[in-house]
């Protein structure tokens, strides 16, 4: 396995990288609230946020993006 020649541009500018982040962040939430327990946050409301935007991760990596193939098109 090697790294894209390009893996800065990718790591910066894909969406489906950016994505993939923020399913983490609502993964370590969802960890959080069933440690503490706060009140008034729901078991689960975090761990739906992070299915869904798993999936948009998941189709965005699918996706052709201008900022990553420069003038190509």
């Amino acid at each position: 396995m090697r790294l894209l020649p390009e893996w800065r541009t990718v790591l910066r500018k894909a969406w489906s990288v950016k994505f993939n982040v923020a399913a983490t962040v609502f993964g370590a939430a969802e960890v959080a609230v069933a440690i503490w327990q706060p009140a008034g946050v729901p078991n689960g409301m975090f761990a739906g946020g992070a299915a869904a935007v798993s999936i948009f991760a998941n189709v965005s990596r699918l996706l052709a993006q201008k900022e990553l193939h420069g003038n190509d098109k």
